[in-house]
Order: structure tokens, then C-alpha cells, then sequence
């Protein structure tokens, strides 16, 4: 396991790393090594903790009545998840939160977290802040599976994160663009003949 020390004023840089309550912070904070398939989060369970991945990748997926999943987001190292709909409701989460590489991931009761918030003005607003890219995220996520067809999807993808395509098994990619693998195949061909990008 590589060293926490370091990683920690990367991934929390928005919560005031030079405020008086930051170690506390820190002190809250557990870590553990697992592997891919793990689920830290089911659907049904009501979210209590807060996780960061220090190495590896995490997504959140639901899944459907007819037994399909879809993913919904995909979070690598320096990034936050939690289900905070189930977190701040107090009702049972409709997301599963699963490792799908060998990851570090560390995390932090969420009443822990308030508590240490609470005392500080500076990492409130550092969450605040935190929690509203996150709304900006999801909202340019609904809008995009609204307006845009899958191939657009796909070359949004490509634009903002061109490691993680091929980083991901492709099973994922399709899950997350609404498509089976097949279908994403044959977009990728399809780029790559117009463009040599797949």
C-alpha cells in the first residue's frame, strides 16, 4: 500500500488543508486494499460513509428491473463517491458503489465528517464547493443522455478522459453510454474510419 501521507492533501485540496480542524480530518479516515468486484455500496443500504480512491477505479451503477446495469459514473484516483441522495435523505440508496480494478480506497463515516465540518467555515465551504461540481456534473450527464446519441457520448468520453477509455474494459464504457458491446464496437469502427480514433 503506497504512502497515505502523500495522498491525502492531493485528494482533500479543497478542504482547507491548512485549517486547524484538517487533521482531525485525517485521524477519521481508514484505509484498506480491494479487490475487483468489491462492493462498498448496495442498493437498499443507506450511505454512512464517504469514500476516495487513493489507487484504482471505483463506478456507480443501478441496475434495472430486466437485471441490466447501467453505469453511472467512474471514479479514479484523487477522486470523492458516495451516494449522498441516500446520505442526506436517510432513505435506502437505489446505487451499488463497486471496485473494478485492485484499489486502495479510503473512507470516513459520514457523521464524522459533518462533525469536523461543523467546526470549520473554511472546510464547509471547501465541501460545498466540492458537492456542487458534482450537481454540475450530473446535470451536463442527464442533459447529454437527452440530447446527444451514443457516438456523441462516446467522443465526449474521449475528450475528457482518453486514459480511462483505455483503461476500462469495454463492457464498462458500454454500460456507461447506455449500449451493449456490440454497439460500441461498432462506433469505435466507425471513428476509426473517419478518423483513426477508436
Amino acid at each position: 500500500m503506497q504512502n497515505k501521507q502523500d495522498d491525502r492533501g492531493r485528494i482533500f485540496r479543497h478542504f482547507a488543508p491548512d485549517d486547524e480542524n484538517f487533521e482531525e480530518l485525517m485521524k477519521a479516515i481508514s484505509y484498506r486494499d480491494i479487490a475487483p468486484g468489491t462492493i462498498l455500496l448496495s442498493e437498499g443500504e443507506v450511505a454512512s460513509k464517504l469514500f476516495f480512491v487513493v489507487r484504482g477505479c471505483l463506478r456507480t451503477y443501478f441496475i434495472k428491473e430486466d437485471g441490466k446495469d447501467i453505469t453511472a459514473q467512474f471514479f479514479v484516483e484523487d477522486q470523492i463517491v458516495a451516494s449522498f441522495e441516500s446520505a442526506t435523505t436517510g432513505t435506502p440508496s437505489r446505487a451499488y458503489i463497486e471496485a473494478i480494478e485492485n484499489s486502495v480506497v479510503g473512507s470516513i463515516p459520514l457523521q464524522a465528517l459533518e462533525g469536523i465540518l461543523n467546526k470549520s467555515s473554511a472546510m464547509r465551504e471547501g465541501f460545498r464547493r466540492f458537492l456542487m461540481e458534482r450537481l454540475a456534473y450530473y446535470m451536463e450527464r442527464c442533459s447529454s443522455y437527452i440530447l446527444d446519441n451514443p457516438e456523441k457520448r462516446y467522443l465526449h468520453l474521449l475528450e475528457d478522459s482518453p486514459k480511462l477509455v483505455d483503461r476500462l474494459p469495454k463492457q464498462y464504457i458500454a454500460s456507461y453510454l447506455g449500449i451493449t458491446p456490440v454497439s460500441l464496437s461498432r462506433i469505435r469502427n466507425r471513428l476509426k474510419e473517419k478518423t483513426g480514433r477508436n
